[in-house]
């Protein structure tokens, strides 16, 4: 637990320019592993390797610390010390409470989606990928604002899309989220009425 907790917490404090950039130094020009940058000659899934590691190791690190403060918290619940003495079994305890614990967990992902199309920006750029991050910089570096907009635009509608989907998630998960949507449904029916 202290060794993870170490790694994630070195995995959320650095930033995406300087994890790309060991990750050429050390992978790309020091060990000849992986390619530095995109390039249509080198095998497009070890293109993929250094960015993916480089924009997942942050949103890694902050989930499993979620996870990790999440179930602490629902471990310390009565309905937990009620169910072991019971001998459900150790998994089924922790099936019940990995459900419970996730509503704060679906809730750090979906931020976390956020922050992966922030971090892509610089992490196309370093890597020479061709997306829509290294495509916002060099508009700006170009000044073409209609470009500018309209892909700020398409992000913020894809945030939004992702927003909507983990509050629909969240009826899937919680039984009691669902029931205060058929209650609001309900209420709304009967007022129209």
């Amino acid at each position: 637990d202290n060794i993870t907790m170490v790694l994630t917490l070195i995995g959320a404090a650095a930033p995406h320019f300087w994890l790309g950039l060991m990750g050429v130094i050390i992978f790309a020009v020091n060990l000849g592993w992986l390619p530095a940058a995109y390039s249509g000659s080198s095998p497009y899934l070890l293109c993929l390797i250094l960015p993916m590691l480089t924009l997942g190791l942050n949103s890694t690190a902050t989930i499993t610390r979620m996870t990790r403060s999440a179930m602490l918290d629902v471990m310390n619940q009565d309905y937990i010390d009620t169910a072991r003495p019971r001998r459900f079994g150790e998994a089924v305890t922790f099936v019940h409470m990995l459900r419970n614990a996730l509503i704060p967990i679906i809730t750090v992902v979906g931020l976390q989606f956020g922050s992966l199309l922030g971090g892509a920006v610089t992490t196309e750029t370093i890597f020479a990928w061709p997306g829509i991050g290294r495509f916002i910089v060099e508009s700006i570096s170009n000044k073409d604002t209609p470009c500018v907009l309209g892909a700020v635009v398409m992000l913020a509608v894809i945030v939004t899309c992702i927003n909507l989907l983990v509050d629909i998630i969240y009826a899937f998960v919680d039984p009691r989220i669902k029931s205060q949507y058929k209650s609001i449904k309900r209420r709304t029916r009967h007022g129209e009425d």
